[in-house]
């Protein structure tokens, strides 16, 4: 017989522990399965400046995080969903990734989003091998180099000035006329460092190798030899975990009116909010309390 959590929350991000710590903190049984990593995109923020009363990097507030979640009796397992079966009525029944299932008789998903892949010719065959989406997991290999970053906000830009810390020259490619989408700034910085070029109005056709170094072509023909290309144009839900009749919006994101009974949703995955740590933390907050009392009145 499978043990039965109270709660269960799917991601180990900002938005999951602290419904994790709120839950748990309730003196409910509270399960986090945090996926591959702790933290999920936030522990990828070299520099975290905007999260109020925290200075410091992304990884170093997941683990201050996990560490007050697990004080008040919060466990936590580095697996992933890979279904999800059952009701309120029955308990949920969550499959993950190492065969294992965990049973909750709620479940906050809270497991965020992934950068979006680049549909260009030779992006997919060059990912690892060149084409990157985390600059703060790859940057280190590209020290006195030319790499380009492709998109124009703010995690496109927050890029460009990591690796110009790293890199010799770094490319920024948007496809529109300003970064716009961008904080000022995050524009302001980009501005300042001469090691820093922006290509506007341009987006690219192909990557291919060419020796050590990779040729990016864009959609006017021009060819430009880089050491490494970094891609930010933005994220989609995780949540294919989740069966076809939760309702989702067009980028994945779920909806808290449409979730069915016990189920609840914070963070990025949620639709309709600026997806920022502060926000990720305020759903957080309000899915665990909603948990509480659907749990207090059963």
């Amino acid at each position: 017989m499978l043990e039965m959590y109270d709660v269960i929350i799917l991601g180990s991000g900002p938005a999951g522990l602290t419904a994790a710590l709120y839950c748990a903190r309730g003196g409910k049984k509270t399960l986090v399965l945090g996926g591959d990593r702790l933290g999920g995109q936030t522990a990828g923020i070299a520099k975290l400046e905007n999260y109020p009363g925290f200075l410091g990097s992304g990884q170093e507030l997941s683990e201050f995080m996990k560490r007050q979640a697990e004080s008040f009796g919060a466990e936590i397992v580095f697996v992933s969903a890979r279904n999800i079966s059952g009701d309120a009525e029955s308990g949920f029944n969550i499959l993950c990734d190492d065969d294992k299932r965990y049973v909750g008789r709620t479940v906050i998903v809270a497991t965020g989003a992934s950068p979006r892949k680049l549909d260009i010719q030779g992006a997919r065959e060059l990912m690892g091998k060149g084409v990157s989406y985390c600059a703060t997991c790859d940057g280190f290999f590209y020290y006195g180099k030319t790499v380009m970053v492709m998109g124009g906000g703010n995690s496109a830009l927050n890029d460009a000035l990591y690796l110009a810390d790293i890199a010799q020259k770094v490319i920024i490619v948007y496809r529109k006329g300003a970064f716009t989408r961008a904080e000022a700034v995050l524009r302001n910085r980009v501005a300042e460092r001469e090691n820093i070029e922006c290509m506007f109005n341009t987006d690219l056709r192909k990557i291919a190798a060419a020796g050590e170094k990779l040729v990016a072509t864009t959609t006017d023909g021009a060819e430009i030899e880089i050491d490494g290309l970094f891609v930010a144009i933005g994220h989609e839900a995780n949540t294919d975990y989740l069966s076809e009749d939760v309702a989702r919006d067009n980028m994945g994101r779920l909806a808290p009116a449409a979730m069915p009974t016990g189920m609840f949703v914070a963070g990025d995955v949620h639709s309709d909010i600026k997806m920022q740590i502060a926000t990720a933390v305020g759903t957080g907050c309000e899915a665990g309390m909603d948990a509480i009392a659907y749990l207090n009145k059963l």
